[in-house]
């Protein structure tokens, strides 16, 4: 595959204007809302081969989200891309000043395999809105997903305006030594260091949704009934491989015993006191993902789980009591269905101790106080989180995803994808009049008018 010859066609494509055109873009969101609607049960195949998901979990985190996405962005686009007309400074009368969106040209979007049908189309909604090309890359650990992505995107667009491309690390590489006008990579922070550096020669702008260590907090006053049932959700679906899960829990010594309990009661409720043999249970996504969660179990206190079946690539829902602070599952994003739970007594010394620490993508602070959620919101650098639930902040299209640090930079989801993928063009239109003031020869007459005008 020549990569450098097809994103000279993308090039090519894009400077016909045809993508400036905002029934283009929606043409474009139609048609895929409407192949996606038409392939879905071949989707959700594709997401039980690569991750044994159910068809409600994978329709309930992937397609239906995507379909979502389309749908408000078919409500809204014309109103965002209409241009914008905000004040004038006073040295600039009389005059007009506007904002224009502008696309970004050839866009590069690198999936990766936990969620691969939504995090591949989710960017590319974004960047078909933004009025761009783009070239996207699914993961290779999820081969049937990637497989049907472009089925659906060969069949609907041509590749001079959508192109995915198949393969592996040769592939990412080539992709990444081609010049592009924007990066969008989902993916690890090691990955993501490589994506920013590359796109560094080029000086190409990037988005890095990342993820890191995201903690939950659940104090003496939590309702423990419900913040068991949500924390059970957010860290086990998917078999814990969501960036936004609850990495470890920090739970008060009053409630701790009580919590774990409700905990070891939700988790059989939803996967059975066998989820190795329960069919909608998902799996670990390759061998080597397994044997890494694996190996984090293997000295650690289990009090619930700990089974794995390595020919099913599945590892039970496991918790972990009180793991010390030198090992690998508090030091390193878990990525999986393991939970290290850990009691504290203060919660100031909780919020101190989480400030030293690199920014997670996501917090959730569970409690019935207040001034303590407002507290961790306001004094805990954190990308976006949930008071009493987990992860469902990012299902709506009204809020920005992102992460900060080395969880990320950039956001998107509704509105925030359309200014991801478009360029804020400032325009100052002129009146006849000119302010005189600004021309040479100065004074200190001019000097002081000036000082007025411009204070």
């Amino acid at each position: 595959m020549d990569i450098q010859n097809l994103v000279r066609l993308q090039r090519d494509f894009f400077n016909q204007n045809k993508t400036l055109d905002i029934t283009f873009r929606l043409e474009a969101l139609d048609k895929l809302y409407v192949k996606i609607k038409e392939k879905e049960n071949e989707i959700l195949r594709a997401l039980k081969e690569d991750l044994n998901k159910s068809a409600t979990e994978a329709y309930m985190s992937e397609v239906g989200m995507v379909l979502g996405e389309i749908s408000y962005f078919k409500r809204n686009l014309r109103k965002w891309n209409k241009p914008k007309r905000v004040l004038t400074s006073l040295a600039n009368f009389p005059s007009r000043s506007k904002i224009y969106p502008q696309p970004y040209g050839r866009v590069l979007i690198m999936a990766p395999w936990n969620y691969p049908f939504y995090l591949s189309i989710m960017p590319l909604i974004g960047a078909i809105g933004g009025g761009n090309c783009a070239v996207v890359k699914p993961s290779a650990y999820a081969p049937t997903t990637a497989l049907i992505i472009k089925d659906i995107l060969d069949s609907i667009f041509p590749k001079d305006f959508v192109f995915t491309v198949l393969g592996g690390r040769e592939e990412n590489q080539m992709l990444l030594n081609t010049e592009f006008d924007y990066i969008f990579f989902t993916g690890s922070i090691k990955v993501g260091k490589l994506v920013m550096e590359s796109a560094s020669k080029n000086l190409t702008p990037v988005t890095l949704e990342l993820g890191g260590k995201s903690p939950a907090i659940i104090d003496d006053t939590a309702d423990l009934e419900k913040t068991a049932k949500s924390i059970a959700f957010g860290k086990f679906l998917n078999a814990g491989q969501t960036c936004v899960a609850p990495d470890y829990v920090l739970v008060h010594e009053k409630v701790k015993k009580d919590f774990i309990e409700k905990l070891k009661s939700k988790i059989e409720d939803f996967y059975t006191k066998d989820p190795l043999n329960f069919a909608d249970y998902p799996k670990i996504i390759n061998k080597g993902h397994f044997e890494r969660l694996a190996s984090l179990i293997n000295e650690e206190k289990i009090v619930f789980g700990g089974k794995v079946d390595k020919a099913s690539l599945k590892i039970e829902p496991t918790i972990i009591d009180e793991p010390a602070n030198s090992s690998p599952l508090m030091e390193e994003e878990i990525f999986g269905p393991i939970l290290p739970i850990v009691s504290f007594t203060s919660i100031n010394e909780v919020i101190q101790e989480l400030k030293k620490k690199e920014k997670p993508l996501a917090l959730y602070i569970f409690t019935k106080n207040k001034n303590l959620y407002n507290q961790v919101i306001k004094e805990i650098p954190f990308g976006g989180g949930c008071v009493n639930d987990t992860i469902v902040h990012l299902a709506s299209p009204s809020l920005p995803f992102g992460g900060l640090g080395q969880s990320g930079m950039g956001a998107y989801h509704g509105k925030y994808s359309f200014e991801t993928f478009t360029h804020k063009k400032s325009i100052v239109k002129k009146g006849s009049f000119d302010l005189p003031l600004k021309y040479p020869p100065y004074s200190s007459k001019r000097l002081s008018l000036l000082k007025k005008v411009l204070k």
